[in-house]
């Protein structure tokens, strides 16, 4: 894996990342003292979830030549008992069946980042 870089930068609770030859920011909401000039922290990890289960399905279709044509995630979360609860709606868009609809459900659990996330965080992921 590629090593990053946070940097701090003059604005309070801003940071600039780099990850290989991209460059992100970081930041949090003008209400709580941020600029929001970039997503939260968290938002970054939980929209990496999203992206993890779909290029997960991606590549599990592919490999079975299914009809898999996009795939769509949606990602909510919530606070409860300080432990996140989220859930991801899942949009798949193809000619599958329901075995291979249930079956890229399961799959989609099993994605590098969900995996990283639990045992301490609540997953929940559906199929719209």
């Amino acid at each position: 894996m590629a090593g990053m870089s946070i940097v701090s930068t003059p604005d309070r609770f801003r940071y600039d990342i780099g990850i290989r030859q991209f460059q992100l920011t970081a930041d949090e909401p003008i209400e709580i003292g941020g600029t929001d000039a970039g997503p939260t922290p968290t938002e970054l990890v939980f929209s990496g979830l999203g992206a993890c289960k779909a290029i997960t399905l991606e590549m599990y279709a592919a490999r079975k030549d299914w009809p898999l044509d996009a795939v769509d995630a949606q990602v909510e979360v919530a606070q409860v008992d300080r432990r996140y609860r989220v859930r991801v709606q899942l949009t798949l868009t193809g000619d599958l069946s329901e075995e291979q609809r249930e079956r890229l459900l399961e799959i989609s659990n099993k994605c590098p980042v969900h995996k990283l996330l639990t045992p301490g965080t609540e997953i929940e992921t559906v199929l719209v």
